[in-house]
């Protein structure tokens, strides 16, 4: 199910990625104007999918990590004394995507406060 959602958001996510630093870029570099406001307000919500987009690949990479192992276990490409590092380098592949959903959530919050900074 992630997946599909995953596959299915992608092509917008991509967009937005790429839309929302300009729009937010512009909103904080012209903040003192009303209408700049409202760019940073769509590049946050932009950005906002882009988070979103993180989340959802979360168990789509964990489970892309276990059924890699289990290929590489029922195909036997690994000998027995290989099993646990390889687990360990797919566990820290996973986690790498952990990192990335962590410093989105972060960045977002970051641009709401600001954002709440700027209409005060």
């Amino acid at each position: 199910m992630p997946l599909t959602i995953r596959s299915s958001i992608a092509p917008i996510v991509g967009i937005s990625s790429r839309l929302s630093w300009i729009l937010i870029t512009i909103g904080l570099i012209f903040g003192f104007m009303g209408s700049s406001i409202l760019m940073l307000k769509i590049g946050i919500f932009l950005f906002t999918a882009v988070v979103i987009f993180q989340l959802i690949t979360l168990p789509v990479e964990f489970n892309a990590s276990k059924r890699a192992l289990d290929m590489l276990e029922e195909y036997s490409f690994l000998q027995k004394n290989e099993i646990n590092g390889s687990k360990k380098v797919l566990s820290a592949a996973a986690l790498t995507y952990v990192a990335a959903a962590l410093t989105g959530i972060l960045q977002l919050l970051r641009l709401v406060v600001i954002l709440n900074s700027r209409e005060d």
